[in-house]
């Protein structure tokens, strides 16, 4: 049986380092990002690395339901007990078809979502202080941002009524946020 956290929040929430963080410091956990997980399937030359290859190749996006098995299969591969996957889902359709495929197997629980919650203006500071790249400028920004608000109320709701939902204050400093997301990962085992 596999345990599975997801962590959600805005572009500049901190979510990708957290998650990598708490991979890290704990043996038994595994982290994954989505398109980490499809790039590496295409890598491994599996049929379905080619089948994402088909759609990569030609810049066209990989079907909701691909994406939801690659991540289904890397965690039933994992030699991990604890999985935490970050930035996803990004979508109500997204969370619809990983919850429809998860409720469909016994092999892995989603134990708890929990949200980075972190203001705008805090996000845009962050990712434009950062400013690693060129998809890094307040236009992008802006439509990374939407690209995330657009469904998070519907996703709140739907894990809230499942009584997944936790929502973390992401606007504090990386120990303190680690400190309260392993506490609270370790309620919930």
């Amino acid at each position: 049986m596999k345990n599975l956290f997801l962590i959600i929040g805005a572009p500049g929430s901190g979510k990708t380092t957290d998650a990598d963080l708490i991979a890290k410091a704990d043996g038994s956990f595994a982290h994954f990002s989505t398109g980490d997980l499809l790039r590496e399937e295409v890598a491994s030359g599996s049929d379905l690395g080619v089948l994402i290859d088909g759609y990569i190749s030609k810049g066209n996006l990989v079907p909701l339901e691909v994406v939801v098995n690659t991540i289904v299969s890397a965690i039933k591969g994992s030699n991990k007990k604890n999985i935490v996957i970050d930035g996803y889902p990004r979508s109500v359709e997204q969370m619809s078809e990983l919850d429809k495929v998860l409720s469909a197997q016994d092999e892995i629980v989603l134990k708890g979502v929990i949200e980075v919650d972190v203001s705008e203006d805090v996000a845009r500071e962050r990712v434009l202080g950062r400013a690693r790249g060129a998809d890094d400028n307040n236009e992008v920004f802006n439509n990374r941002m939407k690209v995330y608000l657009d469904p998070i109320v519907a996703i709140r709701e739907f894990y809230k009524g499942k009584n997944l939902l936790h929502v973390i204050n992401g606007e504090r400093g990386i120990e303190p946020i680690v400190a309260d997301m392993k506490a609270l990962i370790n309620s919930l085992l």
